[in-house]
């Protein structure tokens, strides 16, 4: 059986496409995101033998036949087509919202149109932004799509999140990187715009959060 699974899959070159796609350059990122040992990795590895339940699980928006063979998927040009034409995110309104998890909580509530642009990314929906944390990327007017995580453990660090938190009974919606801290138990929001320090922020004020998938500049002609 296990000659068998050494024909079907090379663990190292899945694990290689797990890290390319989560965007981590060590096994031990990979290793914390699934909730493994180091060690345990390498023996996968070592083996040629992995817990593909438990890959899959945390990987659920990933193309299997690439994931794990390494190869393309061959749809249907017609599906490809229908997949284009239907692929629409709706733009919410968050001021109106105050917060994200409002927002997610009624999403319905608070549509003010839709975005359809061919091979736009996967989304949960999209929002203007305001603020100059982020500028020259962002700039306040701009619109960003984003999709919700529902764990702190499939957070992607180093990459744009939108957080909504709550601190002294104030709450807050920023867009910022999100990094580890060195504070335990706290993330550490990064502003791109030097004169915005960076701020650390505990998992327990956090109310919800949501990856910036894409962003869409906002130019007015007066």
């Amino acid at each position: 059986m296990e000659k068998e699974k050494d024909l079907l899959f090379n663990v190292a070159d899945i694990v290689k496409r797990a890290k390319r796609v989560l965007n981590f350059k060590t096994d031990a990122d990979l290793a914390a995101y699934l909730g493994v040992s180091r060690s345990t990795l390498s023996n996968w590895v070592a083996r040629n033998s992995i817990d593909f339940p438990l890959l899959l699980s945390k990987l659920k928006d990933v193309d299997y036949n690439w994931l794990l063979l390494g190869k393309k998927p061959l749809i249907p040009q017609s599906e490809t087509s229908d997949a284009l034409k239907d692929r629409t995110v709706m733009l919410y309104d968050i001021a109106a919202a105050a917060n994200l998890r409002t927002l997610l909580a009624n999403k319905q509530q608070y549509v003010v149109g839709k975005i359809q642009i061919p091979s736009i990314p996967v989304c949960d929906g999209a929002v203007y932004i305001s603020g100059d944390s982020m500028y020259p990327i962002l700039k306040s007017g701009d619109i960003v799509g984003f999709k919700e995580i529902n764990s702190f453990g499939n957070v992607i660090y180093g990459e744009m999140y939108l957080v909504s938190f709550c601190i002294d009974g104030d709450e807050y919606l920023t867009v910022k990187y999100v990094n580890r801290s060195d504070i335990e138990g706290y993330i550490r929001l990064v502003s791109y715009n030097p004169h915005h320090e960076p701020m650390d922020v505990p998992f327990s004020s956090i109310q919800a959060m949501a990856i910036v998938k894409f962003s869409i500049r906002k130019n007015m002609m007066m």
